[in-house]
């Protein structure tokens, strides 16, 4: 019997980087300093673009344009965890 994790996986192209992104940990406290600069802690900038008080077209927010993005807040996280947890830190600054 075919789950649907397989069906899924068959049919998406980034499954393999999704997975590897999901797989890795955080051991380093250089990178995970890195990845909590890197990325936001909130989806980028949502507008609306006017001229002469017309809407021209709309801008969505940037995380729903990125199919990553679960895994890139993934990570974002696992970083965060471990400045936390293993390093000690206090990661208010990233937040």
């Amino acid at each position: 019997m075919t789950s649907f994790t397989q069906i899924q996986s068959q049919n998406d192209l980034l499954y393999p980087i999704r997975q590897w992104m999901e797989s890795r940990t955080i051991n380093n406290s250089k990178l995970a300093h890195f990845l909590c600069q890197l990325i936001p802690a909130q989806c980028p900038f949502e507008r609306d673009i006017k001229l002469f008080g017309r809407k021209l077209f709309h801008i969505p927010p940037m995380c729903k344009l990125n199919p990553l993005y679960e895994q890139v807040v993934g990570l974002r996280f696992k970083a965060l965890c471990y400045l936390a947890d293993e390093c000690g830190e206090d990661v208010t600054a990233y937040c």
